[in-house]
């Protein structure tokens, strides 16, 4: 196995990473957000229906 950051061969002590510096970037990118999990669509989202105009109520 390698490491997902450097592609180094991986330490037990750090698995699945190389090195607690590997580790520490992938923490870092998931903190600030430059990896992210899709949210499924919502049964209500459709982008057209924004370019609709709302009923006047």
């Amino acid at each position: 196995m390698t490491c997902p950051i450097c592609r180094k061969p991986t330490d037990p002590t750090w698995r699945p990473f190389c090195s607690r510096r590997c580790a520490d970037v992938d923490l870092g990118r998931w903190l600030t957000g430059s990896y992210v999990l899709p949210d499924p669509p919502a049964e209500n989202d459709d982008p057209a229906a924004e370019d609709r105009p709302r009923p006047a109520s």
